[in-house]
């Protein structure tokens, strides 16, 4: 194998695994901010405060992005396995 075609698989892997995570991300550290600001409006900083909003935010997101990130990753592996049935290449 080409060392310039294993980065081009390289740089798909990292490019999947940053469009998989991206709205669980995005998703969290909005709540995350909203929470920090209301508390520092209103000065309650309780820690607790924090994780049940988040927890319940990221399990919403999994349920609304999980079709789109579980397609993501299938089409990356099968593109994966095509590239090894194709056998080695010159």
């Amino acid at each position: 194998m080409d060392p310039q075609y294993a980065l081009e698989i390289g740089r798909l892997a990292i490019h999947t695994v940053l469009w998989t995570a991206a709205p669980i991300l995005l998703v969290s550290m909005t709540v995350g901010l909203v929470i920090a600001i209301f508390q520092a409006a209103t000065q309650v900083h309780e820690m607790t405060l924090v994780f049940v909003p988040k927890i319940a935010a990221v399990f919403g997101a999994l349920l609304i992005f999980g079709t789109f990130m579980m397609r993501t990753v299938l089409e990356f592996t099968e593109g994966i396995f095509e590239i090894i049935a194709s056998g080695p290449v010159p």
